[in-house]
């Protein structure tokens, strides 16, 4: 660990635990979208398993920029919310409820990254870095969509649980 001496080792240091937590989101994701019944949300976990490998490459063209490595970091928030999700997985649980209980993981995970998405992309605007910026803002409104998406689905999908 290197000591953060400046807002812009502190904006470095936030870039490789996004990174990180895209990284291991980009593996969890598929085991998401196998454990649901849903139809519609193992879509969705597939779609956005899509966007994670796409964002995924965004930070890697930010550290391109920056002339530096995105690794050596471990995201251990997201190593817990990806815990819980295989937790989720793991339930025995009617397939209603399990989903239901997919998607409040998911939107765990969904608000841990605009939160992340936010902080770095305000970092980015008081560093100058307009480039940057712009992509991490393009991630942050994807990650508010799907949260978006998550509570559409949720809608049908607890009430089905309710009933199960």
């Amino acid at each position: 660990m290197t000591a953060m001496k400046n807002l812009h080792d502190l904006y470095v240091e936030q870039l490789k635990d996004l990174y990180s937590a895209e990284t291991q989101l980009v593996e969890a994701l598929p085991k998401m979208a196998q454990a649901a019944s849903n139809p519609e949300l193992q879509q969705g976990f597939l779609k956005h398993l899509a966007q994670t490998q796409q964002q995924v490459q965004r930070l890697e063209t930010v550290f391109d920029d920056l002339g530096m490595t995105p690794g050596g970091h471990t995201c251990k928030a997201m190593q817990g919310l990806i815990a819980e999700g295989n937790e989720m997985i793991q339930e025995q649980a009617a397939p209603e409820v399990k989903d239901a209980g997919l998607i409040a993981c998911a939107q765990r995970v969904e608000h841990y990254e605009i939160a992340g998405y936010g902080t770095v992309a305000r970092y980015a605007e008081v560093l100058g870095q307009q480039g940057h910026l712009e992509v991490l803002r393009v991630t942050e409104n994807e990650e508010k969509a799907t949260d978006k998406e998550l509570t559409m689905l949720a809608e049908t999908i607890n009430q089905a649980a309710a009933r199960a």
